[in-house]
């Protein structure tokens, strides 16, 4: 299974950004989808998941400010950054879990996306 994410670049504070995030491989069923981050210096943080059932979760510090979403049919997870902050500013990671056809568990991790929020 593979993940392949896009979506980063360089962004003025109070702008937004869309990550993307999309699964391919033998997968027969997916999990929580997660997006990650990782600011220089610092360890990676999970900033926001969403369940198969389409529960979210979110570290306090991006409430209100972000938004994930999955879209099933097309195995791909997104995040919706608004009102950007520099303290924003990482790699973020797409994270999936999930089955294979072969019904082995995967949990992969996709490419860092960066995030640079400057003026």
């Amino acid at each position: 299974v593979q993940l392949q994410a896009s979506g980063g670049g360089l962004v003025q504070p109070g702008g937004s950004l869309r990550l993307s995030c999309a699964a391919s491989g033998s997968i027969r069923s997916i999990g929580t989808m997660a997006w990650y981050r990782q600011a220089p210096g610092k360890q990676r943080e999970l900033v926001a998941a969403i369940t198969n059932g389409g529960s979210t979760y979110y570290v306090d510090s991006v409430k209100d400010r972000f938004t994930i979403s999955r879209d099933n049919a097309k195995n791909t997870v997104s995040l919706q950054l608004n009102s950007l902050k520099p303290e924003d500013t990482a790699a973020y990671y797409c994270n999936v879990e999930g089955t294979r056809r072969d019904y082995s568990p995967f949990n992969t991790w996709g490419q860092g996306t960066e995030v640079t929020v400057s003026s």
